[in-house]
Parts: C-alpha cells; structure tokens; sequence
C-alpha cells in the first residue's frame, strides 16, 4: 500500500481546496490514501508527489476530475429531506406562478449529484402545473463538479431501492420499467433538465438570467466558513428578489452575516 506522507496530504489538501472549495481535514488522510489507491497504481506512481505533479501539469484536466470523483462522497435519494419539497410545491410554486410575467421559471439544482434531486423538482413542476404547463419554460439547471455522477444523472436509470421513497402515481407517470430491478426516468422529465459540469468556485457565476430557486443541499458541509460565506454572497446576487435558496438540514447561515432573510429551518429567502 503506498501510504502519503503529512506534507504530501497538505500540498494535495491545498490543491483541492484552491481549486474546489473542499477543505479536506487531516483526520481524513487515511480516506484519501484509501481512494487514491488504485488511481497511484494502475498509474504506476511510486508516491503521492508524483501523483500530484502528474495532476498539475495535465491540462487536459482529466486526472483533476479522476481525483474528484475519487474523494467527494455523493449520497443522495429521491425526496430527500422532503419538508423542502413539499414547501417548495405548496408555497414557492404559487408564488412564483402569481410573479413570473414572462412564465420563465429558472431553478438551479447546484451539487446535483446522481440526479435525484433534480428530477424530484421537475416532477413537482410537472405536477403542479399540469395542462399548463406547455405554456411555461420549465428547464431545470443541474451541476456538479463530478463528472461521474453527471454522466449517473443524464443516464437517469435507478433501481427499485433508489425510488422506493417516490408516490406511485409518479412511478407511473414519470418512469419506464427496464426489468424488475431497475426503472428508468420518462424522457419528457428528461428533457427538463440541463445538465452541466460547474465548478461552485468560479470567482463569477456565468448566468445571463438569474433563478428564483437555488437548491444547494449539503454541499457547503465540505467548506471552511471563509468559502460558505463567499458562495453565498454568489448565490445572493444569482438570486431574483423574492427567490428561495434551500440548504441541507445539517448546514445554516449566521443570520447576522448574510443578506438573506430566515423562512424556516435551512430555507432563505432574497427580500422583495
């Protein structure tokens, strides 16, 4: 096993921390070692400061992205912390529909993950409008800065344990059977979706528009307060007036540092 020594797991911590916002502690150095493992030897590194020279001095990006992939854990299901869905469809949709003069709803799911999250969204739009819906550009913006997790999320194929938490209606409505162990999302929810691979710490949002709705759940758990803090100055001015930002339940904003207003436990809202 090729161990990494404290100053190698720094200059790799450093790198990954400048580069995407995750600040890796050192309690977690045997997590690295185990997960960067087989990348060193099927790469025939003899030590992690090899492996880091390789990763920066590839201009492809290719091995940056492999080492992202390795060390960020994506853990997620459909309707996960479900109190946010549920408000986002009986009180932010209403109000957005009552709002948005040009039925232009812009929703971003950022840290989407393996995709469930924003498919949940796009069912829940689906829903609400109904036979309404084709009067509205409904697409849902979907990030990630893994790119195999995206390629999971476009594929959008889950097996039953994945959507057992779903209502039945909307296995019914919104999936395809593949066999008995596996479904696979409708492609008119498909097509609802963009996804992207976006790296939240890009000094400047690129958006010519700005969204009513952020979702950004259990991201921010792997930034030190200096970071948090700046991503949410960048999601404020992503923001409509009156758009909502949703956070994991296990994350909180200071409320005497951000311009954002409290709504209810890890929901905040850009004041009108």
């Amino acid at each position: 096993m090729i161990t990494i020594t404290e100053k190698e797991f720094i200059q790799l911590a450093e790198y990954i921390k400048s580069q995407y916002g995750i600040n890796l502690k050192k309690e977690k150095m045997a997590l690295v070692t185990g997960r960067l493992q087989n990348v060193l030897v099927q790469k025939g590194f003899e030590n992690f400061t090899e492996y880091y020279n390789h990763i920066i001095s590839d201009k492809s990006g290719i091995e940056a992205s492999t080492l992202v992939d390795k060390i960020t854990t994506n853990h997620t299901f459909f309707m996960r912390e479900s109190d946010h869905f549920i408000y986002f469809k009986d009180s932010v949709l209403p109000y957005l529909k009552s709002k948005i003069r040009d039925k232009d709803l812009r929703v971003w799911s950022a840290g989407c993950s393996t995709g469930e999250e924003p498919y949940t969204l796009a069912m829940l739009v689906d829903e609400f409008f109904g036979k309404e819906k084709t009067l509205w550009d409904t697409k849902i913006l979907a990030t990630d800065i893994s790119n195999r997790v995206l390629e999971v999320a476009k594929d959008g194929i889950y097996n039953s344990e994945n959507i057992a938490m779903i209502p039945p209606q909307w296995k019914l409505n919104y999936f395809k059977k593949i066999d008995n162990e596996k479904s696979v999302v409708a492609d008119h929810i498909k097509n609802e979706i963009i996804f992207r691979k976006f790296n939240l710490m890009q000094e400047i949002f690129p958006f010519k528009r700005k969204f009513h709705v952020i979702y950004c759940r259990n991201v921010m758990i792997y930034f030190d307060t200096k970071t948090k803090n700046e991503l949410i100055n960048k999601y404020y001015d992503s923001l409509e007036y009156g758009g909502y930002l949703f956070i994991g339940h296990s994350e909180s904003l200071n409320r005497s540092d951000t311009r954002f207003r409290y709504v209810m436990p890890s929901v905040y809202r850009k004041e009108l």
